[in-house]
């Protein structure tokens, strides 16, 4: 783009700091990727989800140390009909060239839907729809009409998976689908030289052991269950194993303490229930072999860009778009959903190319053919074909 030329205005609507998690992550990224070639404006929730909805302990970010602190204005109520037409106004205001609603979940339907509708006659071929996901994991009928509803003023899609774009072919009316993916995480770096064995001791976890982490918060499609069933016969075949699962318990965790009780693995399982801050996420990648996603449905995940962005390699489940973005036996191993035995196998194929395989190299090289990187160019491209 010339220097000297006007910068094309963006609105990204969508949530970011205050609110933790990877979405309002995800909007931080976009807008840290845009903001030298646009101008952006990040339009975020004052009310994201109502507390009575939200499982966990907080939606906010309690971190001590603040990574995605961006500019953003807290202007949008997901619930209140009379603020979605103050924001549609607020929008219209500003004349800008594209507006950009980040979509994730069919609880914002009826808000971006209905905000969107209210600006179609000014933004008619501006509005792009960046879409995580298209329907929830745990999806029914009502979540396929307010995905309709609220899909359907876009001009064109934003698709951070194949799976997602082909779920675009339903919900999306034949309107153009451009493709990106998750960035890579790389900002959880703390920039401090943490030593693995110094981690694993304050983790109280053998320096020799072989460390499998699955982390994020704990809901059933993320499969939890599954790899706590496998790993009885994980540690027959390498009694060395040893499993850390840190995050948020989203489900009733007796379910999966009575797992571990029932197969007596408490010395070789640690869990941690809560939140992760910014500033503590790096010592749980750093003391880890592995990172295991044995989802049992997904469209991306940000847990696997995370992983990517400490080198770790991942073991995951052929679900979504979870596969798309493994390089088999090189950055990761693949294996088949549901199943314990696949996850046993998975494992075990880890343990077998770690002495010979340089991940860290190939999740590098990986990294760099990461589409994210090429946004500031697709965003040109359809603000010109607008």
């Amino acid at each position: 783009m010339n220097s000297g030329s006007k910068k094309k205005k963006i609105i990204i609507i969508g949530p970011a700091y205050p609110y933790r998690g990877g979405n309002a992550l995800f909007v931080t990224q976009t807008y840290e990727i845009l903001k030298n070639n646009f101008d952006v404006k990040v339009f975020n929730y004052k009310l994201l989800y109502p507390s009575l909805l939200f499982p966990g302990t907080t939606q906010f970010d309690k971190s001590e140390k603040q990574f995605f602190k961006i500019p953003n204005e807290r202007v949008v109520n997901s619930i209140s009909p009379l603020n979605w037409i103050h924001v549609a106004g607020r929008i219209k205001k500003e004349n800008a060239d594209l507006i950009i609603f980040d979509w994730w979940h069919p609880f914002f339907g009826p808000a971006l839907g209905t905000i969107s509708s209210l600006i179609m006659k000014k933004y008619k071929n501006k509005m792009l729809f960046i879409t995580e996901n298209v329907v929830s994991h745990e999806s029914n009928k009502i979540d396929k009409v307010l995905t309709r509803y609220g899909l359907r003023n876009a001009s064109a899609f934003l698709a951070l998976s194949l799976n997602v774009e082909n779920e675009l072919t339903i919900f999306g009316k034949g309107k153009k689908v451009y493709r990106s993916e998750l960035p890579v995480y790389e900002c959880y770096q703390t920039g401090e030289a943490l030593e693995q064995s110094e981690i694993r001791k304050e983790f109280e976890i053998s320096e020799n052991a072989i460390v499998l982490l699955f982390f994020g918060y704990v809901r059933k499609y993320k499969g939890l269950d599954i790899l706590l069933k496998a790993f009885p016969r994980i540690l027959d075949k390498h009694p060395d194993a040893f499993l850390l699962v840190v995050g948020e318990f989203y489900d009733k965790p007796d379910y999966y303490l009575n797992i571990i009780e029932k197969y007596k693995m408490k010395n070789k399982v640690k869990i941690i229930n809560s939140f992760v801050p910014n500033e503590e996420v790096s010592k749980y990648y750093l003391a880890s072999d592995v990172v295991v996603l044995p989802y049992r449905s997904a469209t991306q995940s940000g847990i696997l860009n995370v992983a990517y962005g400490f080198k770790k390699p991942v073991i995951v489940t052929d679900v979504g778009g979870l596969a798309e973005f493994v390089d088999d036996n090189k950055t990761g191993i693949v294996v088949k959903p549901n199943s314990p035995d696949e996850l046993v196998n998975g494992v075990g194929k880890f343990i077998e190319l770690e002495p010979y395989t340089d991940f860290a190299a190939n999740i590098e090289e990986l990294n760099k053919k990461n589409s994210f990187e090429n946004l500031p160019n697709i965003i040109e491209e359809i603000i010109k074909e607008s």
